[in-house]
Order: C-alpha cells, then structure tokens, then sequence
C-alpha cells in the first residue's frame, strides 16, 4: 500500500502540475506515467544487462544501444535540472515516439504523445518522487495508480475509466485466461482488464509461453482494446509494454457507433466495465447493434456488442448497472431473455453500492455469460457480495491487513470473521462449485442457485433479492392471560411494599 508519505509527496508533485499551469488531471497523469515509462525501461535495460553478465552472452533485444544510452533515466536524471530538461524534451521524448517500432499500435499512439512539463523546477520534482517508488513492484504501481485516479474522480472529470483492481482481479480469476485465447475490452481505458489478463497468463501459463508461437500471439494477437479517447490510449498502451506485452492491439473506436462487422465472432472472452447510466441518440448509433436491441442507453448497447463481438463459445464478464437486472423497458426484457434463452447466462455477483466510491454510489453487478447462439441456461448462479475488502465510504480503507486482501489473498484461506470483511475469495470459491455442491445450497445464503423457469416466470428479472428468501426468526409469545397475572403480581408487590413504608413513616 502507498505510504501517507509518500501520498504527501505525490499531493505536492499534484500541486507543483497545477501551479506551473497543468491543470487538467489527465494531462498530469499523462505526464507522470510517461515518466514512469521511461524509468521502468530503464530498469528492464538493466536486467538485461544483468543476465548478458550472468550468461556470458550478447544482450537480448536490448532497449538502448551505444547512441541512445544517454537517454536513460539513470543517466539524465543525473543531471542539473536546466539540462535534464532539455534532454528529456529534445532527445527522450522524440526517442519514445518510436520506440514500438513502425506499424506498432504503441508508436501510433504515442505519435501525438507531448511533453508539457516545460520548468526544471516541476520535472525535478516528479523526478524525484518517482524516484522513491519501486516500479517493478507492480501492486506499488497499481497502487499509485489508483491513488491518481482517485484525484480524477476528486476532480469531477472521468471517474469512469477506473474499475478497482481487486475487482478487475477477481473477474479475470473466475474467467481464467488461457494462453490461447482472444481477449477484448470495448471500453478499455487505461486497459486494467487487459493487463490483469496478462499478468494471469504469465503466472499460470509460463511453460506454455515459452513456446514461440504462443509468445507471439501473447505479444500481437491476444490483447485488444478500444476507446475514443487518445489519451487513455496511449496510457494504456504504455501500460501493457511495462507488463511486457510488446504490440497489444490498443486501438482507437467508438464502440457504439461503428458497426461491429468487422469484429463479429473474433474473440473468445471479453471483460469490461463499460461507461453506463448514458444515453445516446439512435442516428449516433451502429445499427447492427439496434438490429439486437432497439435501445438508446448505452448500458443495454453494449450488452448487445459484446454478444456480437464473442464467437460462440465465447465467455464474458462484464460490469453493468442493476437496472439492467429488473429494468422494466422492452429493450431491457427483450435483452435479458436472449441473454437466458438464447445464451447460457452462467452467474450474477450482485456488488456492494460503495464499490465505486469515491466516483460514486450507483448499485452494480457483474454479469458472467458465454455465447451459444442455442441456448443452454439450467441455472443461473447467484452471490451477493456484502464486504469487498475495503470500507464502502468515500474514503475506502482497507478493512484487513494486505495479505488478506483480495480474491486470493496472500495469507490463504481467511476465517469467518475475515470472510465478513472480504468476501471475494469466497465468491471465487463457490463459483468453482456452481455446478456441484452450490446447487443445494437453500436461497436464504450468500450464494444459490435459481433454475431458468423460476427466472422465466419471474419476466426474466436478474435482481438478486428477487429470488433471495430472507428467514425471520419466530418470537415466543406468552398467553395473554399469563402476562395479566404477572402484572397483577407486580401490582401486588407494590401495594404491600406502599404498605410498609406507610406504617414505618407513622
């Protein structure tokens, strides 16, 4: 976790950008994660370097050659900041505009990528704060990460491209990417999703990657996100080359408004939280996309793109607001019965309201469905997540020690009290059971299963406590005629108890 020092110090750094005229959030994020590219590659530079020593052999793809090595974070940052900032701003900066290489999605991001720290004083500063971060511990990134999101929402601006990433964690865990697979976000903002994936297929399919082929489509053909914002993509492109996915395909597009043909049927597990609560005009929109569903909010068309980005077999798990689970509109039934009947609708994990503050309150749930075309929905699993590991204000701190946060926490399997702070390794273990021991569990637990005619019956409303029985616990009651004798006896006890006081007052 950040420390509250170091919070401290990124708040000045925060202020310095604010005060030397940079006050757009995203603008300073944009400038501090450049930053922290450039450190991190030369960090990867000295590994390598490191195992050329060890193995006695030339340097694999080596990041800097003899006439960039001056451009290396260790190298300029040693400079006086007058210089450093020359330096930074006529040699990195157009160095990292090709770095990926011509034809690569990460340089035609990063064509239009600008430095705007124009004071030696600001960069000396930023320098120095990232200077104190470990960068190749990535939850310490992922922390810092947050902690400038967070400033964005703080802000008012954008609060919708940040997802929790123990959330994003938990998601891709009850997936579970293979090495094979084609994964895409529609909405992929800083590309968190995409990242988690590859960080899971690195760790759970290590052997499998060192085959050449299999590298490859790791490294090209495996992680696809769209956006129309420029500046998320290049984020998010600089995000998955520091997670050592060399060429994501990281992409500008209206998700809403192009037409999907193109894309139908390509990928074989799609993970998103998607902007909702949105509204769009039927001219505005792909009308592949309202041949499914003659809707304008944005929540139900994307539900919609996503069935027509999947091949059949395909998998999702994707983040929607709970009016999508009971909303009383066509367009919401009608979308809600291909997902059941035409589908096989695997789970509802309804989420606690205060996942999504401090950017805001709204009640969600992750919806988990996989593409048939022909059907296939016995039963739809169902978990209502009370506790997520942090406290569900606005100031969402951590309600457990660090390793038994999380879905797989560190610290193994936690205990009752601890379940009742952090559910989310629960969650994940009882969906391995879906289709075993969860089948019997009564609908008044945490988790239960709900057959398609109950669903079907109930006009294919997915809202958990449609289906959850709450158990009200039986008072004793005493026959009336026995309270009257108690009270008469109390009465009783009074009037003799008058009595005695009475005769020793005389």
């Amino acid at each position: 976790m950040i420390t509250g020092e170091l919070k401290s110090k990124i708040d000045r750094v925060w202020d310095a950008f604010w005060s030397g005229g940079i006050s757009n959030p995203l603008e300073v994020i944009e400038q501090i994660t450049y930053l922290m590219f450039i450190r991190r590659l030369d960090d990867l530079q000295t590994a390598k370097e490191n195992k050329a020593n060890r193995t006695g052999r030339s340097i694999e793809n080596p990041i800097y050659t003899a006439e960039t090595d001056r451009l290396r974070w260790s190298r300029f940052t040693n400079e006086a900041p007058e210089n450093m900032l020359t330096l930074v701003r006529d040699g990195v900066f157009p160095w990292l505009r090709n770095l990926g290489g011509e034809g690569s999605t990460y340089s035609h991001h990063m064509r239009d990528a600008r430095f705007t720290i124009t004071t030696p004083n600001l960069l000396a500063k930023v320098v120095d704060m990232l200077d104190e971060i470990p960068l190749g511990d990535r939850d310490v990134k992922g922390d810092l990460y947050e902690y400038m999101l967070g400033k964005i929402a703080t802000a008012g601006h954008n609060g919708q491209f940040r997802t929790p990433r123990h959330i994003i964690r938990l998601m891709v865990e009850m997936t579970a990417p293979g090495p094979k697979d084609e994964i895409c976000d529609p909405a992929c903002g800083t590309a968190g999703f995409l990242v988690a994936s590859a960080e899971y297929v690195s760790r759970t399919h290590h052997e499998a990657l060192l085959e050449p082929a299999q590298r490859q489509h790791f490294n090209e053909s495996m992680f696809h996100g769209f956006d129309f914002d420029s500046t998320m993509l290049r984020i998010g492109s600089m995000n998955m080359l520091q997670h050592e996915v060399e060429n994501p395909d990281i992409r500008y597009r209206d998700s809403l408004a192009e037409s999907a043909a193109g894309e139908a049927e390509r990928y074989s597990l799609i993970l998103a939280n998607p902007p909702f609560a949105g509204s769009l005009d039927y001219d505005a929109t792909a009308k592949d996309l309202q041949a499914v569903v003659k809707t304008k909010k944005t929540e139900l068309l994307f539900l919609a793109l996503f069935l027509r980005l999947l091949k059949p077999g395909g998998r999702a798990a994707v983040i929607v607001p709970d009016g999508v689970l009971f909303g009383s509109t066509k367009a919401h039934k009608e979308l809600r019965k291909i997902l059941v009947e035409d589908h096989k609708l695997d789970a509802v994990v309804k989420l606690p309201s205060g996942v999504f503050k401090p950017y805001a309150g709204v009640s969600t749930a992750i919806l988990f469905f996989t593409k048939t075309n022909s059907g296939g929905t016995d039963n739809v699993w169902f978990y209502e997540v009370t506790a997520d590991g942090w406290s569900l204000d606005d100031k969402r701190t951590p309600m457990l020690s660090e390793d038994k946060l999380g879905p797989v926490p560190a610290a193994g399997r936690l205990i009752n009290a601890e379940h009742e702070k952090n559910n989310l390794p629960d969650v994940l273990r009882r969906w391995q059971l879906r289709n075993g021991s969860e089948q019997q569990r009564d609908r008044t637990e945490q988790s239960f299963c709900v057959p398609k005619v109950d669903i079907a019956a109930q006009g294919y409303d997915l809202s958990l406590n449609r289906y959850k029985e709450i158990v009200y616990e039986e008072a004793e009651h005493r026959a009336p005629t026995e309270i009257l004798d108690e009270l008469a006896s109390i009465e009783a006890e009074i009037q003799q108890g008058m009595s005695e006081l009475k005769g020793l007052l005389v």
